[in-house]
């Protein structure tokens, strides 16, 4: 599985940025679909997950009720709507997918297989 993030930027606080990851790969409709991001000289944090089978969406408490995962499978896209976005979620932000089985998706990075490049995203004060 081949990915590829686009979508970040510059906005002011309290905006709104859709972040995409196109997805490639014979199996890339199977695999769980994550959402990481990652400050320098700190660890990659997770930030929200989609199961597979698009049932199921997970975020971490710090992004619940304003961040949105999605994912349209004929276009094998992942999306990450980010809204009332705040400084703190300046960051380099990642998708990744993952094999693992079940129905729930990995919350951690080590439970995933294949990541894109990162695209950064800037939210000024």
């Amino acid at each position: 599985v081949q990915l590829q993030a686009s979508g970040g930027g510059l906005v002011r606080a309290g905006g709104s940025l859709r972040l995409s990851c196109a997805a490639s790969g014979r199996t890339s409709r199977s695999v769980h679909m994550g959402w990481f991001r990652q400050v320098p000289g700190k660890e990659r944090q997770y930030v929200a997950a989609i199961a597979s089978n698009s049932e199921s969406t997970y975020y971490a408490d710090s992004v619940k009720g304003r961040f949105t995962i999605s994912r349209d499978n004929a276009k094998n896209t992942v999306y990450l709507q980010m809204n009332s976005l705040k400084p703190e979620d300046t960051a380099v932000y990642f998708c990744a997918a993952s094999r693992a089985l079940g129905s729930r998706p990995p919350t951690v990075d080590v439970g995933y297989d294949y990541w894109g490049q990162g695209t950064l995203v800037t939210v000024s004060s």
